[in-house]
This record gives structure tokens, sequence and C-alpha cells, in this order.
């Protein structure tokens, strides 16, 4: 198959995502055509980069790459700190850029750097993971986590290209992979029963890495989501349906300390909870609601949260950057394939839906 292209509108400029077998191989191609042609600092850790490093490994400056711990807690403010350090050791000026190669933990972190160094330089993202691949590398949207909260601090700061190369993915563990799956069923939630009833119908083809069926699910989800970026890039509206399922998601991370769920897994649970709400609400049939469990039910057992107390989890939510002047912004499902922004869930409807999920009520 040939790449498939995707242009995504941001404040600054219009940038390209790519999707395609091997696409890896024409990144330096790629980058000379997306104006990045200064020094490059490619940002991975040590899984990905023992994997993958040959990918990669002639933009890398001096053949060193920066690597990160791998997993949720290595996004954090000191992880930045020691970027900023390798940048200015290296003596990296506003010419140069940073490739984040590997996934959302890395290019949230790098793209954090990236959009804080020097006021900010020009970011590549190479996603290795599924989950990156069809939603964190898209959209500008980089930070790190304080232990308050998830995605606390950070910024707004557009990729100069994205790189999606579906050969990458099949060296992921298989929980790693299926926790992109959530992600990928979001998208047909939120905005295509196309997508989601494709996504149920082809599951063991998907599972089964066969890049027929993997690459254009990935560009389906890139499109989907680079047209809610181009409406409404710093998400003070429409932006805001990508974070079906994230609000109870997020707050399950936190209360476990990142050590639990990978963050796909947490967000299958939110949706769950959010899907619960929405049927009491009425905004979506039973009937959605059953297919939705159905499909996260075939991919296989989510961690337990029986032991995990409502009230912690409603204290995380409380700090969920989602609240704005109090009140809560929260993505129910109107259905499978369109959703509602609803600013007055109470305590009460949260605390229902998080026991529907098995969670302990506190």
């Amino acid at each position: 198959m040939d790449p498939i292209r995707i242009d995504v509108r941001s404040e600054r400029a219009t940038y390209q995502v790519w999707i395609g077998a091997n696409v890896v191989t024409r990144l330096p191609e790629l980058m000379q055509s997306a104006g990045v042609t200064g020094r490059s600092l490619v940002v991975s850790c040590p899984p990905v980069w023992r994997r993958h490093a040959r990918a990669v490994r002639r933009l890398t400056d001096s053949n060193r790459p920066a690597l990160i711990p791998d997993g949720e807690r290595a996004k954090s403010l000191p992880t930045v700190a020691r970027l900023y350090e390798t940048l200015v050791t290296r003596r990296f000026d506003r010419s140069a850029n940073l490739v984040a190669f590997g996934g959302g933990v890395v290019g949230d972190a790098a793209g954090f750097a990236a959009a804080t160094y020097l006021r900010g330089i020009k970011l590549v993202q190479v996603p290795t993971t599924l989950l990156s691949q069809v939603d964190s590398s898209v959209g500008g949207k980089v930070g790190v986590n304080l232990r308050a909260g998830k995605n606390l601090v950070g910024a707004f700061h557009p990729p100069a290209l994205v790189a999606c190369d579906p050969v990458l993915l099949t060296t992921l563990p298989r929980r790693e992979f299926r926790a992109g799956l959530y992600e990928v069923i979001k998208y047909g939630v939120i905005r295509s029963r196309p997508l989601f009833e494709r996504i149920a119908a082809n599951l063991d083809a998907i599972l089964a890495h066969d890049a027929r069926v993997l690459t254009p699910l990935v560009a389906d989800c890139c499109q989907i989501k680079a047209d809610v970026v181009s409406e409404d890039e710093r998400e003070a509206g429409p932006r805001r349906i990508l974070n079906f399922g994230h609000t109870v998601g997020h707050a399950l991370e936190a209360v476990t300390h990142y050590r639990r769920f990978r963050h796909g897994e947490a967000i299958g649970y939110g949706m769950l909870a959010a899907a619960r709400l929405s049927v009491t609400r009425g905004l979506m049939s039973r009937e959605d609601e059953a297919h939705l469990a159905d499909l996260i039910r075939r991919l296989g057992p989510l961690p337990p949260v029986a032991d995990l107390r409502t009230s912690e989890a409603l204290d995380a939510i409380q700090m969920d950057k989602k609240v704005v002047a109090g009140r809560l912004h929260f993505v129910l499902a109107g259905g499978i394939g369109a959703t509602a922004i609803v600013p007055d869930v109470t305590t009460k409807e949260l605390r229902a839906a998080m026991r529907a999920i098995g969670m302990r009520v506190t």
C-alpha cells in the first residue's frame, strides 16, 4: 500500500502525518520536505532503542540518542530537565530539532522539552506504539504529569511532521498493543459508528497486525483527530470530545500512581463509566452500551479495580484539567458515533458510574 498523507491545520502552519509500512525509512526525505533541517536529537527509551535504533540512528547527533526511562512515571519534570541538560551540553541552538521516537510518554516528554527549550524548537513525532500513532502524536498537546494528576503541566506545540509506521508495532508486547486499541475504539464511539463496527468485525486481523487492516485503521483515527484539532486546536470546545473516557481513566491512573494500568486500559474503564452515565441520562441506548462493553471485553481482561475507592478517584477528578471554574466538563456518548459535553455531572452520578465498573464505594 502507498503511504497515506493527512494534513493537520494548526495556528502556526499545516503539518503532515504520514501513515504506511516502512514510512520511517523515508524520514530524512520527509523531514527535508517539512523544513526540518537543523541538528537532530533523537529522544527514545531503552526498549524501543534496542529494537529499532537502526531506523533512525543516522538522524541522531553523533549517533547518541537521549534515552529516558520507559513507563508513565517517566513523564515528569525531572525527565524534561535532563533533556534540557543534554541539549545544553551538546550545544543545540534554536535551529535544532527533537525527534520523539517512542510511545506516548516519549512523545509527550520530548514534545514538552521542544516546546520550552529556548522558547521552542521543532519537533518530529515518530510514534512506535498503537496508542501514540492513533492519538498522542497528532494534535500538538505535550506535557508531563505531577503527583496530583495527569498532564497538569504542558503546552500546545504542534509537530513539524508525524511519521506512523505500522511495521514498528509488530514488536509491541500484546498487552501494549491491546492498550492502544482502547483509544481506537474511542474514535469509533465519538465520531464513527462504521469505524466501531469495522473494529468489531476485524478484531482478529487487527490483533494479528495485518497491515492491510491496520494501516487504514490508524489513518482513520488520525483523520478524525486531524478534523477535530483543526477545528479547535486549544481545546476550547469541540476538541473536548477526544477526552471521552479520560476523566475516570486519568483518575484511575493517578490513584494507582501510574503503576497498575497502561493508559489505554484505564481509558477502557473510563469509557465504560462514561457509557453508564450516558445511559443513565438517556443519551445512549442500553444496546449501544452493551456493544461497547462487549468489544472492550473481547480485547482481554483489564487490571482489577475492586480495591480502588471511589472517594480517592473523585478527589483526583477535581484536579483534572477539564475542570473549568470549578465545573467538570464531562464527555458523554450520544450513542456510538456521537457525543455530548455536559457541565453538570454530580458526585452522586460519578460514584454510581464508578460502582458500575466494579470500584469500591467509599
